[in-house]
């Protein structure tokens, strides 16, 4: 089970370079569990490609079918007073967008006191951070 980053899921949604190596991830451990707002962030990124023409209405039909497959199976951190205080922490030691502290936060409730845990990330500022705060990076770089 490793913890993905809606930079990872994007990915599995729509044809991109990194599609590949994602895909093989799932294929290895299909045991996905993200921040609950991931899927909004996947949902943003399929528009914003539409409305840049980089896909076609079939296309974003497509994706967002595959997004609402990837919802129902994959396991949701929820928002809580623990994440929150988490993600604003994160805010203040690193140099991190509101959503990305939020996913770091989740990564973080999720990992729990465990000594080793995954992050499948393809943002550089997140896996940076993610990084200083003990995570194994997945893909590797």
């Amino acid at each position: 089970m490793r913890f993905w980053d809606s930079s990872a899921l994007v990915p599995l949604l729509v044809d991109e370079p990194n599609s590949g190596a994602v895909m093989s991830l799932v294929d290895q451990d299909n045991e996905i569990v993200a921040w609950w707002g991931s899927s909004v962030e996947c949902a943003s990124a399929i528009r914003r490609r539409e409305r840049e023409g980089a896909l076609d209405a079939r296309g974003t039909e497509h994706a967002l079918a595959l997004l609402d497959q990837l919802r129902d199976s994959i396991f949701e951190i929820q928002p809580s007073r623990f994440l929150r205080a988490a993600a604003e922490r994160a805010l203040a030691v690193h140099p991190l967008r509101a959503a990305d502290a939020l996913q770091l936060a989740a990564a973080t409730t999720w990992r729990g006191q465990a000594t080793r845990a995954d992050l499948v990330c393809l943002d550089e500022r997140l896996r940076d951070a993610a990084a200083r705060e003990g995570f194994v990076l997945v893909p590797g770089r």
